[in-house]
């Protein structure tokens, strides 16, 4: 039994000088990763190779053309609350502004896991993780492991809110077509914070999980996309992140892209 014991203890012993070394050489490999600045640093210089990468060739590369090439640093408080709701609730995580941003203990545990187990406990926690895992892999960092530590690094200055502004910033559509406002721009030739509900609805099946952008862009199986719409303003009403009338207002439109077309 004794040797049992001193076997654990040694195992455990051994787990807390392997894996924080582990985490600083891991750590040591990556981008900096020391504020928000650095993190808009790098995607700014990764979006907008891809977005001007795009009008070679054009002979209109007026002013216009040229300020959409631009990433801005992602502000929360222009990304319509709508949207924001469908996205977190088809994230799995409805209550994700509803609990506290997840740290100490629990988080700690939470990078145990990832790192050794290549998993996460369940949670609004793991919604964190899993946005910030999107961003560092924006950012050109793959691997799980790479990943994890970014994912702390990351959650270390950034809030839920921040988290959220940049995935729906930084998600790639098609060539030169990156973020939420790129979307708006191409799928309804308007500014995503004029759309309605409706084409907010829309606009989420274009988003993780759906990934129906392309069906939206052409308006392929317009009945199909109403269908799927609707479903998602029931729910969202459900969960009560809209009142019941304005998701039956919103249900009453038709599809977006027929009126575009």
């Amino acid at each position: 039994m004794k040797t049992v014991f001193w076997l654990f203890m040694f195992l455990v012993g051994l787990a807390g000088v392997v894996i924080p070394l582990t985490y600083l050489y891991t750590a040591s490999k990556l981008p900096r990763l020391e504020s928000e600045f650095d993190v808009e640093s790098q995607l700014r210089h990764r979006i907008e190779g891809d977005r001007m990468s795009v009008l070679v060739g054009r002979m209109d590369q007026g002013g216009r053309e040229r300020a959409a090439v631009t990433f801005t640093r992602p502000d929360f408080s222009r990304m319509p609350k709508d949207l924001v709701a469908l996205y977190i609730r088809q994230m799995e995580c409805p209550t994700y502004f509803q609990t506290p941003r997840e740290d100490g203990r629990a988080w700690a545990w939470r990078l145990f896991a990832g790192v050794t187990l290549g998993s996460a406990p369940p949670g609004d926690g793991s919604c964190e993780r899993w946005l910030a895992m999107r961003i560092a892999r924006e950012m050109g960092i793959e691997g799980d492991l790479q990943l994890s530590v970014a994912a702390h690094r990351l959650h270390a200055f950034f809030q839920k809110d921040q988290l959220v502004a940049y995935d729906l910033s930084i998600i790639r559509f098609e060539r030169g077509v990156v973020g939420v406002e790129d979307a708006a721009r191409k799928l309804f030739g308007r500014e995503l914070g004029e759309l309605q509900l409706s084409e907010l609805a829309e606009l989420q099946l274009a988003l993780p999980p759906y990934g129906f952008y392309g069906d939206i862009k052409a308006c392929k199986n317009a009945s199909l996309i109403r269908q799927n719409r609707d479903m998602l303003l029931q729910d969202l009403a459900g969960y009560a992140l809209v009142s019941e009338e304005r998701a039956r207002n919103a249900i009453a439109q038709p599809v977006a892209c027929l009126s575009v077309k």
